[in-house]
C-alpha cells in the first residue's frame, strides 16, 4: 500500500523542521503485516541523505512507553511514527509521551494532530470516502465490482499544529508551512 511507504517523505518532512536532529528515532509495530515494507522505506531513505536513524519496536502498550524512554536515553531529536492501527487506537497515549519528553513527532494520520501532536502526512480520508461513494454509486448503478478499476489514493495532506511547535521551540520553514494542507493556531 503507498500509505505504507511514505516513511521516506514524512522523515524528509521532519528534518525540515526540526535540522539539528542527528539521530531520529522511527517507532514501528513490528507484528503489523507491512512492517518490512515500512522498515525498508525509512531505511532507505535516512541512508540516502546521511540521517541517523533507531528503529523501536512496540507491539504493546508498555513497549510504547518503554520505546519513548529509549528515545530519550539515546537523545533522539526527533520521531517518526510508523503506519499502524494499534498505534492509531493509542494516538493519546503516544502524543502524551511526544510532549512529555518534547521529542518533535511526526505522524500518518491527522487524528495524531488534532489529539495535540505536532504534524502528519498521510492519505486524506476525505478522499478516500469521496472514492468510497463514488464506487458505490456505479455499483447500484448495475456496474459490476469485479469490472471496476483499482484506484490508488493519491491526495495526501499535510497538518501543521503551530501551537504544539511553539512550545517546542520549533520555528516552521515558511517553505512548510506553504505545503501545508492545514495549521492550526
Amino acid at each position: 500500500m503507498l500509505i505504507d511507504v511514505l516513511g521516506a517523505k514524512r522523515l524528509g518532512l521532519l528534518r525540515e523542521v526540526v535540522p539539528a536532529a542527528t539521530l531520529i528515532t522511527v517507532l514501528l509495530h513490528s507484528t503489523w503485516p507491512t512492517f518490512d515494507t515500512q522498515l525498508n522505506d525509512v531505511q532507505e531513505a535516512a541512508r540516502s541523505v546521511g540521517q541517523q536513524i533507531q528503529v523501536l519496536r512496540a507491539n504493546t502498550e508498555r513497549e510504547i512507553e518503554a520505546a519513548f524512554d529509549t528515545a530519550k536515553e539515546v537523545r533522539a531529536g526527533a520521531m517518526v511514527v510508523g503506519t499502524s492501527t494499534f498505534f492509531t487506537g493509542r494516538r493519546d497515549q503516544i502524543v502524551r509521551l511526544a510532549a512529555r519528553d518534547a521529542l518533535p513527532t511526526i505522524y500518518d494520520k491527522r487524528e495524531f494532530v488534532d489529539a495535540g501532536g505536532l504534524m502528519s502526512y498521510g492519505t486524506s480520508f476525505d478522499d478516500a470516502y469521496r472514492q468510497a461513494g463514488i464506487y458505490s454509486g456505479k455499483i447500484l448503478g448495475g456496474a459490476r465490482p469485479a469490472e471496476l478499476p483499482v484506484v490508488q489514493l493519491a491526495k495526501f495532506e499535510l497538518l501543521l499544529n503551530l501551537k504544539v511547535a511553539k512550545s517546542l521551540g520549533l520555528t516552521i520553514p515558511p517553505g512548510v508551512l506553504a505545503i501545508a494542507d492545514e495549521v492550526i493556531e
